[in-house]
C-alpha cells in the first residue's frame, strides 16, 4: 500500500520524535548520574583524609591487618554505601573488609588518585576493586608514618550496596517519574506535530484534489484561481497552487484555441467546397454548352463563353494556389530567411505591378513614404504580404476607390507599413473574424485565405497585422524591424 505524503511525513516525524526522546532520556539519565557522582564526591571529599588521620592503621612492625579490617567493617556498617581499602605506594590492595570472593582486582590505577590529590575537576572516577571494568567516584588520602608516605586510604563512595539499592528502586524513585514525564511530553509533541502536519498539508491536499478533478475546460482551475484572488501567495504551497491555477487557465485557453481552430478548419473546408463548386459548376456549364451548341453558336458568342470559362478556371486556380500556400505555411517546414533590403524599392516594384490592374477598375493607386533605412526581414515573404494586401484592396473595392501604400519610420527601430483605402467599411462580422477561418468571408472569390496567408507570413517573422479604421479609411498595418547599423545582409 502506497502512503500519502502526509502519512510519510507523519511517520518520519514519529521516528525522529522517538529517536530524540530516546537520546533525551539517555542524556537526562547520564546527566543525573553525573550530577549525583559530583555531589557524592564533593560531600565526601575529606572522608579518606579523616580516616587516615585518626586511625592507627600501621605501627613500627608494618600494617595492622586486623585493625584495618575491624575499622573498615565498623565504618561500612555505619555507611553501607562506602567500601574502604588500604593501598600501598604501588596501588596494591593490602587491606580490606570485603567478603570472601568479592574482590576482582588487587591493583588500583594510581593516575586518578594523583588527579584527586592535585585538586582536579570533579567527578574523578577510579578503579572499583569489586569489578574488572567498572569505575566509580572515590575519596583518597595518603597514610603517613614518621613523615613519609606509606600508602593510601582508598574509599569507594558508591559501592555494591549502593548499586543494589539503585537497581532495585531506581524505577520506583527517580527514573520512572522522569521517563513518565518524558513520555507525556513526547506524546503531547506527537499529537501537536501530527495536527500541525495536517494543517500545513491541507492546502496541498486541496491542490491534489483540484488536480485530480482538473478538466480541459479549465473550470476547476478557474475556480481555484478565484479563491486565491484576494489572498497573495504566502508560502510555497500557495505559490504552487497559484502556478497550477495559471497552468490550468493556460491549458484551458490552448484547448479552447485548438477546438476553435478545429471548428475553423471545418468551416474552411465547407467554405472552400462552396467556393470551388461555384466556379467549377459555371465552368462545366459553359463547356457543356459549347459542346452541345457548337454548330449553333457564332464566333463572337463562342469567344464570350470561352472567356467566361477561362475566368472561372482562373478563380479555381487562384483559390487552389492560396490553399496550397496556407497548408505549406502551417506545416512548420517554412522558415524565414532574413536579409537586409530596401523596403522603399520593394514597395515601388509591387505598386507598379498592380497599377494597371487598379487603373482598369477605375481606381487610383499611390505610394507615400519618407526616407527609410533598410529593414531586416524575409524579402519574398514581405513581397507576398504586400501583393496579397494590394490585390485584396483592388478586388474588393468599387471603382473610384483610392488605394495608398504608406511607409513611415517609428521609434528608430521599426518601419510602419500601411495599406489603406477609402472604400466602403468592412461589416462588423467580417472585422471580428478577418484573420481567421470563417465562412462569412467566402463568396468573394478567394475564400478569405489571402489575409490568413498574410498573417501567417508575418507571424513567422515575429510580427503581426492589424486592422485600423479611421476617418473613413480601412487600414491594414504591420511593422518591420530596421536593420541594425553595421549589420550585413
Amino acid at each position: 500500500m502506497r502512503l500519502t505524503l502526509t502519512q510519510r511525513l507523519s511517520l518520519v516525524f514519529v521516528a525522529l520524535l522517538l529517536a530524540c526522546s530516546a537520546v533525551s532520556a539517555w542524556l537526562q539519565i547520564r546527566a543525573s548520574m553525573r550530577h549525583e557522582q559530583v555531589v557524592v564526591q564533593r560531600v565526601s571529599f575529606g572522608l579518606a583524609d579523616h580516616i587516615a588521620g585518626r586511625a592507627q592503621l600501621m605501627d613500627a612492625s608494618g600494617w595492622r591487618p586486623d585493625a584495618v579490617r575491624t575499622l573498615f567493617s565498623q565504618l561500612m556498617a555505619v555507611n553501607p554505601s562506602v567500601e574502604l581499602y588500604l593501598l600501598d605506594n604501588q596501588g596494591r590492595i593490602v587491606g580490606d573488609a570485603a567478603p570472601s570472593g568479592h574482590l576482582k582486582r588487587r591493583q588500583i590505577d594510581l593516575e586518578p588518585i594523583r588527579r584527586f590529590l592535585s585538586g582536579a575537576r570533579l567527578p574523578i572516577l577510579g578503579d572499583d576493586p569489586r569489578s574488572t571494568a567498572a569505575r566509580k567516584v572515590f575519596s583518597v588520602a595518603p597514610v603517613r608514618v614518621d613523615g613519609r608516605n606509606a600508602g593510601y586510604v582508598y574509599v569507594v563512595l558508591q559501592g555494591e550496596t549502593h548499586d543494589t539499592a539503585v537497581e532495585s528502586r531506581v524505577m520506583d524513585g527517580v527514573l520512572a517519574p522522569s521517563l513518565l514525564t518524558l513520555g507525556l511530553v513526547g506524546l503531547l509533541a506527537l499529537v501537536m506535530g501530527l495536527l500541525a502536519f495536517r494543517l500545513i498539508t491541507r492546502p496541498l491536499r486541496a491542490l491534489t484534489q483540484a488536480v485530480r478533478q482538473f478538466d480541459a475546460n479549465g473550470e476547476k482551475a478557474a475556480a481555484l484561481a478565484d479563491t486565491d484572488a484576494d489572498h497573495p501567495p504566502a508560502d510555497e504551497i500557495s505559490i504552487l497552487r497559484e502556478a497550477f491555477a495559471q497552468m490550468g487557465r493556460r491549458i484551458a485557453e490552448q484547448w479552447q484555441a485548438l477546438a476553435r481552430q478545429d471548428q475553423q478548419r471545418r468551416d474552411l473546408m465547407a467554405s472552400i467546397s462552396h467556393d470551388l463548386r461555384t466556379p467549377l459548376t459555371s465552368l462545366h456549364g459553359y463547356l457543356e454548352t459549347l459542346r452541345i451548341k457548337d454548330h449553333m453558336l457564332g464566333t463572337q458568342e463562342r469567344h464570350r463563353y470561352l472567356d467566361i470559362a477561362i475566368a472561372q478556371s482562373a478563380k479555381v486556380g487562384h483559390l487552389a494556389q492560396e490553399l496550397f500556400e496556407l497548408a505549406r505555411l502551417e506545416s512548420g517546414l517554412v522558415r524565414p530567411e532574413l536579409e537586409i533590403f530596401s523596403l522603399a524599392e520593394l514597395a515601388q516594384d509591387v505598386t507598379q505591378k498592380y497599377a494597371l490592374a487598379a487603373q482598369a477598375r477605375g481606381q487610383a493607386m499611390s505610394v507615400d513614404m519618407t526616407p527609410l533605412p533598410p529593414v531586416r526581414a524575409d524579402l519574398a515573404m514581405v513581397e507576398r504580404v504586400l501583393t496579397n494586401l494590394l490585390d485584396n484592396a483592388i478586388r474588393h473595392n468599387p471603382s473610384g476607390t483610392r488605394i495608398q501604400l504608406r511607409l513611415r519610420a517609428v521609434d528608430n527601430t521599426r518601419v510602419e507599413v500601411d495599406v489603406m483605402d477609402d472604400g466602403p467599411p468592412l461589416p462588423e462580422a467580417v472585422r471580428n473574424t478577418l484573420f481567421e477561418y470563417a465562412p462569412q468571408k467566402s463568396g468573394g472569390g478567394s475564400g478569405g485565405l489571402g489575409l490568413i496567408v498574410v498573417q501567417r507570413l508575418l507571424m513567422l517573422q515575429g510580427e503581426k497585422i492589424s486592422l485600423v479604421e479611421q476617418r473613413g479609411q480601412t487600414i491594414f498595418r504591420f511593422y518591420l524591424p530596421m536593420a541594425k547599423k553595421g549589420a550585413q545582409a
